[in-house]
C-alpha cells in the first residue's frame, strides 16, 4: 500500500514536469504550402525564434497539397506530444466546411497561439490592360470563362475570396489551384493566369518591381504595405472582405502545460522588435495571443468561414 502511494505523489508530481523540459529533442512545424507564401514565411520567422527560446531546433517541414488537407491530417494523426505542431491558415477552418468529407475535424486540433494577421490583394500581371478593378470587370464581363484566376490551392482564402468576387461582380472566372502561394505566383508572373487573390508577404516586392499591379485589398481597411492600394469596397465592390492569418496549432491531445508554454513563446515572438519589423515589412501584423483567446478566435472562424461557403456556393466533393 505504501509503495502505491508513493507511486501516486510521484506520478502526481511527474505530470506537470513534462512541459516543464519540454522540448528535449527537435520540433517538427508542419506548413501546408509550398515554399515562398505568407505562411511559409511566417513560420520560418516564428520557427527560428522558438529555436532560441527553447534551445532546441524548430524545423519546418513544407506539405503542401490538397489545400493544405495532407499537411493537417498528418498532424492531426500524430503523436500528441509537442513534437509535432501545425502552422496554417483559415484553410485548417475553411476545409471542415468546404469539402464533403473533409480527412480531419477541427476538434482534431487546439490552438496554439495566432501568430499574426494580414489581409489578400487583387493582383494582376502588370501587362494586363485591366488598370482597377472596374476595368477588370467589365474585361471578364466581356468575354466571360476567358480569364482564369490562380489560388494556393482548394479551400484557401484566395480561392474563397475568387469565389465572393465572381459571386459579388456578377462574372464568370476560371478558378486554376496550384500547390501552394510560391507556384500561383510564379503561373500569374508568367501571364498564365490572369489575376490572383495573394497577401503583401508574398506580392509586395513584385508589386513594387512593377512585375505586378495591385488593384484592390480584401479588407475593410488599406493595408500599410500599400497605401494608396484600395479597399475593395472603395474600389467598388462590396462585400469580398477576406483576412488572412497565420497561427501555430497542435494535436488536440497535446498536454495542456506544452500548449501553454509554446503559446507563451509566441507571444513573445510577437512582441520581439526583430520580428515585429519583420512582419511589418511585409504587409502583417503581428498578434501572439493566448491558447484560451485562439481557441475561441477558431470558433468564431468556423461560424464565419462556414457561412462564407454556403453563400459562395464553392463546394469540393
Amino acid at each position: 500500500m505504501k509503495k502505491l502511494f508513493l507511486a501516486a505523489i510521484a506520478a502526481a508530481f511527474a505530470l506537470p514536469a513534462f512541459g516543464q523540459q519540454y522540448p528535449t529533442r527537435p520540433v517538427r512545424v508542419v506548413v501546408g504550402f509550398a515554399p515562398g507564401g505568407g505562411v511559409d514565411i511566417s513560420a520560418r520567422l516564428l520557427a527560428a525564434k522558438l529555436g532560441e527560446y527553447f534551445g532546441q531546433q524548430f524545423i519546418v517541414e513544407n506539405k503542401p497539397g490538397a489545400g493544405t488537407n495532407i499537411a493537417a491530417s498528418e498532424v492531426a494523426k500524430s503523436a500528441p506530444d509537442g513534437y509535432t505542431l501545425f502552422m496554417n491558415s483559415p484553410a485548417v477552418v475553411i476545409n471542415t466546411a468546404l469539402y464533403a468529407k473533409p480527412p480531419y475535424q477541427l476538434s482534431d486540433f487546439t490552438g496554439v497561439s495566432l501568430f499574426a494577421a494580414t489581409t489578400n490583394l487583387l493582383v494582376v500581371p502588370a501587362s494586363l490592360p485591366a488598370k482597377n478593378v472596374q476595368e477588370l470587370v467589365r474585361m471578364a464581363k466581356e468575354k466571360p470563362g476567358t480569364l482564369n484566376y490562380s489560388s494556393a490551392g482548394q479551400g484557401t482564402t484566395q480561392h474563397l475570396a475568387g469565389e465572393l468576387f465572381k459571386l459579388r461582380t456578377g462574372t464568370q472566372i476560371v478558378h486554376v489551384p496550384y500547390k501552394g502561394s510560391g507556384p500561383s505566383m510564379t503561373a500569374l508572373l508568367a501571364s498564365e493566369v490572369q489575376l490572383t487573390f495573394i497577401n503583401p508577404v508574398a506580392a509586395g516586392g513584385h508589386v513594387k518591381a512593377g512585375k505586378l499591379r495591385a488593384l484592390a485589398v480584401t479588407d475593410d481597411k488599406r493595408t500599410e504595405l500599400m497605401p494608396d492600394v484600395p479597399t475593395m469596397k472603395e474600389a467598388g465592390v462590396d462585400g469580398v472582405e477576406v483576412s488572412l492569418w497565420y497561427a501555430l496549432l497542435a494535436p488536440a491531445a497535446t498536454p495542456k502545460d506544452v500548449v501553454e508554454k509554446l503559446g507563451a513563446a509566441v507571444g513573445r515572438a510577437a512582441k520581439d522588435p526583430q520580428i515585429r519589423q519583420a512582419l511589418k515589412k511585409q504587409g502583417a501584423d503581428p498578434v501572439g495571443n493566448t491558447p484560451a483567446q485562439f481557441n475561441a478566435y477558431l470558433k468564431d472562424e468556423y461560424a464565419r468561414w462556414s457561412e462564407v461557403v454556403r453563400v459562395s456556393g464553392a463546394r469540393v466533393e
